[in-house]
């Protein structure tokens, strides 16, 4: 679908890189010819996938483990890009965090802590790049990953719901006032690829996507190559009059349905019990896995 060695000379960072989406976006941009920078908590998971991805398609894949919640964090690690391996030509805004609660039962910290990686870190990260294109004189493409609940809203998942949003007017208002610098910024807003993480905090139970397959007027999923030749594309050179947009790439399930996890909306305080049980539980997985990686980059 895409032209060999489109991406060249491209240097990209992919955050979140080291799985689900962001590992898929990181693969297809590699295989294009691109070299890679993927960031992420969990250095162990970033350095498997660098090994993963290059050994598969050979190319560059430098990894850094950082905690985007951090601007100081944030912008040196930036810098350790620009300084070691040059300025980047794109970045995609991936990392994400997030899972299912009523709103009346979260506590700050639940949700800061997505607000703080989707809204604050997607920032710290965009401006962190943007700033050293605008003084290089050199232009820049960005992709951020939203969801279709940007124009719809979504019950139970309100600290993404508003920072998505966020993201989303972000993405517009930085296309107009950087637009002179040669500076572009789309979003992407994907219906359901599934990935294990997602899965475990939004969907907790047996035959989790069922209804959402039953219900979209495509009768299926999102397939990885769909979402990761759209976010190619919307990085490539020879579209640069492209910016401010959010494409939504759902089968259209947000036309017909609106906003997810409407079904909840009849869960018994019970099954709100199992699911927190089950959060939990993954959650903890991440941790022991994320220790056990320790720190890296490369």
């Amino acid at each position: 679908m895409l032209q060999a060695g489109l991406f060249k000379g491209h240097r990209i960072l992919v955050t979140g890189g080291g799985s689900g989406l962001g590992k898929a976006m990181a693969e297809r941009l590699l295989e294009l010819g691109a070299e890679i920078h993927i960031c992420g908590r969990r250095g162990g998971m970033l350095e498997e996938t660098a090994a993963d991805l290059t050994g598969r398609h050979g190319g560059s894949v430098k990894t850094y483990a950082v905690d985007l919640r951090s601007a100081e964090a944030v912008d040196e690690m930036i810098g350790r890009i620009w300084d070691e391996s040059g300025p980047l030509t794109g970045l995609v805004n991936n990392a994400a965090g997030n899972f299912i609660s009523r709103t009346e039962d979260l506590s700050s910290r639940g949700f800061d802590a997505v607000a703080n990686i989707v809204l604050h870190g997607t920032f710290y990260v965009t401006q962190a790049v943007g700033k050293r294109w605008i003084t290089g004189g050199q232009k820049g493409s960005i992709v951020s990953i939203v969801t279709t609940w940007v124009t719809t809203g979504s019950p139970f998942v309100v600290p993404s719901a508003m920072s998505k949003a966020g993201v989303d007017v972000m993405t517009k208002s930085l296309a107009v006032e950087w637009g002179r610098y040669g500076i572009r910024l789309n979003a992407i807003a994907p219906g359901i690829f599934p990935t294990e993480g997602a899965t475990a905090r939004l969907r907790p139970g047996d035959n989790p996507h069922a209804a959402e397959r039953a219900e979209n007027p495509t009768g299926r999923l999102g397939r990885l190559p769909e979402l990761t030749n759209l976010a190619a594309f919307l990085l490539a050179d020879g579209c640069e009059w492209l910016t401010g947009q959010t494409i939504a790439i759902d089968g259209a399930h947000a036309l017909a349905n609106g906003a997810y996890f409407t079904r909840y909306l009849e869960w018994s305080d019970e099954q709100w019990a199992q699911a927190r049980d089950r959060i939990k539980a993954q959650t903890e997985a991440d941790k022991k896995m994320r220790t056990a990686s320790g720190p890296s980059g490369r």
